[in-house]
């Protein structure tokens, strides 16, 4: 008998309002911007010959995308949990968990603020960071006061946690 490991999927974590922007995603994409390419495909059909057609063949291509971005979206949906920031906090004691906004100190003295959200939200212009990403797991679970580390490309890194919130994201 061999040991066979099961991974389990990664759970997929929304704020609200990124399951917000990914439903007007998705109904944009269903219901505007897909019927528009089905007439875009249906006129350069009438066209004649579709062996040689290009925008028979750009349509063509460009509805397997929005097909399979819906089929993404549909799922990522249906799989997600959506965690409200403000609700986390009755549950979080002061630690960091998923929806925080955390404000830390490096080891230069230099504040920096994030927000612990999942893969769909990134934006490190706005601080956003992935609670799967290196920062994201060393940050959950501290508290303020605590000192954290984790390995950049660069190395070895520390933070303090200087302060913990839950807010809205919007």
């Amino acid at each position: 008998m061999t040991n066979q490991q099961t991974s389990k999927p990664v759970p997929i974590y929304l704020t609200p309002a990124c399951a917000r922007r990914l439903r007007a995603e998705l109904k944009e994409t269903l219901y505007q911007l897909r019927p528009e390419m089905v007439k875009t495909a249906a006129w350069a059909a009438s066209n004649g010959d579709r062996s040689e057609n290009a925008d028979y063949h750009y349509a063509k291509r460009k509805l397997r995308q929005y097909d399979g971005r819906i089929r993404f979206l549909t799922k990522r949906l249906e799989e997600a949990t959506i965690v409200d920031p403000v609700e986390q906090q009755k549950i979080a004691n002061g630690r960091v968990l998923f929806g925080s906004t955390v404000t830390v100190e490096n080891e230069a003295g230099e504040e920096r603020v994030f927000r612990i959200v999942g893969p769909d939200e990134l934006d490190a212009s706005r601080g956003y960071v992935s609670w799967v990403s290196p920062i994201g797991r060393a940050l959950l679970g501290s508290s303020a006061g605590d000192l954290v580390s984790f390995t950049t490309p660069s190395g070895q890194s520390e933070l303090e946690i200087i302060k913990v919130e839950y807010k809205d994201l919007e």
